[in-house]
Parts: C-alpha cells; sequence; structure tokens
C-alpha cells in the first residue's frame, strides 16, 4: 500500500511497488498518468518524458537510476517519478539505501517545499548527496595510487588506474540524467521555479559532483599518459639494449665469417701470430664502431643531447 503526505500546498504519493499504483489523480493529468503507468515494468533505465502540450498542466515523468555497483551494470536501483505542480507521484524509491539523511529531516524537508518540483528536488539533492559523498571516497583512494605509482611502479598499477577511470565513468553516467533532469523540469515548468531553494542547492551540487568528476578525470588522464610515457621510454631502451648489442658483435660475427669461409688462411694455420692478430683486429673493430656510438649520442642516456639548448642533437 502506498503511502500519502498531504502539504500545505501539494502532495507526495510514495509507493514500494508498480502494481500499488492507482488512477488517483487530479484532472487533466488522467491520459499522461496512465501512459507513465503502463510504461513502468518495461523501464529498467533513466527515461525523461516533458508534456507540456496543455498550458497549466505541464508534466514530468520517467525513472531514474539512483544508485549503481561498479562491479555488475545490473545490480541497481531505479525508482519511477510522475511530478506535477501540485504533486510528486514516486515508485520504489528506498530512502534507507541512501545513508546521508534521517528520515525526519527529510520529511521536515518535503514540509518545507512549496511544490511538488521542490519536493522532487529535494529527493534529488539527497542522491547527489550521497553521490558525492562517494566520490570523496574514491579521492582517497586515488590520492594512495597517485605515490604507489612513484614508490613502486608495475603493470598492476596500470590495472588499478584503469579500474578507477571505470568508476569515475559510472559515477559520470550516473551524474548526467541528474543533470538532464534539472534542464527538463525547468523546460517543462518555466523559468519561476528557479528562485525555489531546492533548486538552487540542487544547481550547486551539480556543479560540485560535476567539477569533482572532471577534476579526477583530468588526474586519471595524467596518470595514463605518465604510465605510457614510461612504458613507451623502457621499450626504447630495450630496444636500444638489443641495437647496441647486435652492433657490437657485428665485427666478430662478420671476421668470423670471413675467416670460417677461407680455409686456405686462416690464422690458425700457417700464421705465427694467427690467434694474437685476429684478435687484435676483432678488438680494434669493435673499439672503432663503440667509439662511433658514443660520438653519436647512441650510448648511455638517449635523452641527453649532446648540444646545449637543444633538444634533437
Amino acid at each position: 500500500m502506498g503511502q500519502e503526505f498531504k502539504y500545505s500546498n501539494w502532495k507526495w504519493l510514495h509507493y514500494n511497488h508498480e502494481e500499488e499504483l492507482d488512477m488517483k489523480i487530479t484532472p487533466p493529468f488522467q491520459e499522461v498518468f496512465k501512459i507513465w503507468i503502463d510504461s513502468l515494468q518495461e523501464r529498467d533505465t533513466n527515461v525523461l518524458t516533458i508534456d507540456s502540450t496543455k498550458p497549466n498542466a505541464e508534466s514530468v515523468r520517467g525513472s531514474l537510476i539512483y544508485q549503481q555497483t561498479i562491479e555488475e551494470q545490473r545490480e541497481n536501483r531505479i525508482f519511477h517519478y510522475f511530478i506535477t505542480v501540485d504533486s510528486l507521484y514516486t515508485v520504489g524509491f528506498d530512502l534507507e539505501a541512501i545513508d546521508v539523511i534521517e528520515e525526519d529531516t527529510l520529511m521536515r524537508k518535503m514540509e518545507q517545499a512549496q511544490n511538488g518540483i521542490e519536493g522532487f528536488f529535494v529527493l534529488l539533492g539527497e542522491i547527489l548527496s550521497y553521490s558525492i559523498k562517494k566520490i570523496d571516497q574514491f579521492e582517497i583512494r586515488l590520492n594512495d595510487l597517485l605515490w604507489k605509482v612513484k614508490k613502486k611502479n608495475s603493470i598492476k598499477r596500470l590495472e588499478e588506474i584503469y579500474k578507477l577511470r571505470h568508476e569515475l565513468l559510472v559515477w559520470k553516467n550516473l551524474m548526467i540524467p541528474i543533470k538532464e533532469l534539472e534542464i527538463g523540469i525547468n523546460e517543462a515548468f518555466g523559468s519561476e521555479d528557479s528562485n525555489l531553494p531546492e533548486y538552487k542547492r540542487i544547481c550547486s551540487r551539480i556543479k560540485r559532483g560535476s567539477m569533482l568528476i572532471q577534476e579526477y578525470q583530468d588526474e586519471i588522464n595524467t596518470l595514463v599518459n605518465f604510465e605510457e610515457m614510461v612504458s613507451t621510454h623502457r621499450g626504447n631502451e630495450i630496444m636500444k639494449t638489443l641495437t647496441v648489442i647486435t652492433t657490437l658483435f657485428t665485427p666478430v660475427s662478420a671476421w668470423g665469417a670471413l675467416w670460417g669461409m677461407n680455409f686456405k688462411l686462416m690464422p690458425e694455420l700457417d700464421w705465427r701470430l694467427g690467434y694474437p692478430l685476429s684478435l687484435l683486429i676483432i678488438i680494434g673493430s669493435t673499439a672503432a664502431l663503440y667509439i662511433l656510438l658514443i660520438k653519436k649520442g647512441w650510448m648511455g642516456d638517449i635523452l641527453k643531447g649532446r648540444k646545449k639548448n637543444s633538444f634533437f642533437k
């Protein structure tokens, strides 16, 4: 059975399940109200519908996901709403799931609301407060990861970065429909309700939540760029090392191949100093090649330039 709360200028009717709903609504909203009731069982995602076809009979209806787990897409909480100036209908909104405000405090704020629109903004405000509280906890984990990357970087850290990036996208995905709701309600009922206290609060909370998400997103993008830069540098170091090793062993391979194919002039057959001379040639060739690599700047730090005030020389 639903609950009905009557205030001075409006009323709030709350139902736990859509089966409890009936057509108890004042004219001229019966038609759009029936459309809303008939569509509830099919709704499992965010939906917003604005009806402003009749003057002084505007309404906003839809569904809103107000909680979402990070691990599973289907593990979420959704509630349905139907808003007019003098009434607010909600289905499936669980206040206990939002551990930000006491029920008595919420009821007092609802009583202070001037109409159904502001009453709905009270509910949205508590949903946003809960989301911002969770985003603050996200900040702690992001700060810890920032210093873990500095102390001991590994592929595990990159995995943690992308997990946080996914979590931030989930919070952003929860914030976007609330932004749309704020704009949609303003579109339906006009700018007169923009002076309501709860409307101003909801706008401030949306800005605060969006600012936090954007700033944390920039931090995570910086971490990702840092990891990519480190990976690229280390990959270049590996390729440089392999190239240098291959280059330095080229004289040994070349002279060995040359003498191995020439059976009449092999150093160990008729030359008295064959081995010392061949070793001297190999060492000399390798040393000359090593000196050439140093002069070219291909040994040591590849970021260290040979000329001052130049990035690439």
